[in-house]
């Protein structure tokens, strides 16, 4: 079965409601992304930060995986497919994908202020306590954050998603500009005669030498093409 590595990113979650800072001006829901996004922010105003990620966390049942998603998870009837993601949400594993690796963290888990990347200090929130609060507590006694990797911090699971890129048989990029890095240097570890498929409506600055197909379409329109094509190169 062939290795298929999916990277995506806001562009996918857009689809289903959830708002991206890249498109508002450097606002993400009327905050600054210096306020909300970074560790300074955090270290400066913890009270705001963990509030703001609640509000984020509260939506999250609101919306639903969108086609794209579902087509991403079908695509493991015929592939051995791994999702890298760059969204915080769930949508990906709702919509059935079983092996997603979460480069900036996850919505619904919460951490420790100390050492966030430490395994036993992370817990995963449930709908009935989907909340943070000043004065929660992670196993090692330091305030609860949430699980999310901010702008100015370490991005531990890059190196789990670069041996992944380095394994594909087919690559494939859904719905981000790739100005994130280092997400955005995947590709450089995807073997030169590896297809790449590019989805978004837009165009995307593509400083890699790797040649790909660009699908000008959003992610749901242009995964319902990519699985056409992808079933006529088997057939």
């Amino acid at each position: 079965m062939k290795k298929l590595v999916v990277l995506t990113g806001a562009g996918m979650s857009a689809e289903s409601g959830i708002s991206t800072f890249r498109d508002s001006g450097g606002l993400w829901e009327q905050h600054r992304v210096e306020d909300v996004a970074t560790i300074e922010g955090y270290i400066r105003d913890p009270e705001l930060v963990i509030n703001f990620y609640n509000e984020r966390r509260r939506q999250l049942p609101t919306v639903q995986p969108c086609r794209g998603h579902e087509l991403v998870a079908e695509l493991e009837k015929w592939f051995d497919v791994t999702v890298v993601t760059q969204n915080v949400d769930d949508l990906h594993e709702r919509a059935g994908s079983t092996n997603v690796i979460h480069l900036h963290g996850e919505l619904m888990k919460a951490t420790s202020t100390r050492s966030p990347n430490d395994p036993t200090q992370i817990q995963t929130l449930t709908p009935e306590h989907i909340d943070i609060h000043i004065g929660d507590k992670a196993a090692d006694g330091s305030q609860l954050r949430p699980f999310i990797v901010w702008f100015g911090e370490a991005v531990p699971m890059i190196e789990q998603a670069t041996e992944e890129a380095m394994k594909a048989d087919i690559f494939v990029v859904i719905g981000t500009s790739l100005n994130v890095y280092p997400a955005a240097g995947l590709i450089q570890f995807v073997s030169p005669d590896v297809p790449v498929y590019l989805i978004d409506p837009k165009d995307v600055p593509w400083t890699s030498g790797h040649r790909y197909t660009h699908i000008k379409k959003g992610a749901s329109a242009g995964m319902v093409e990519l699985v056409e094509q992808l079933k006529n190169a088997r057939a």
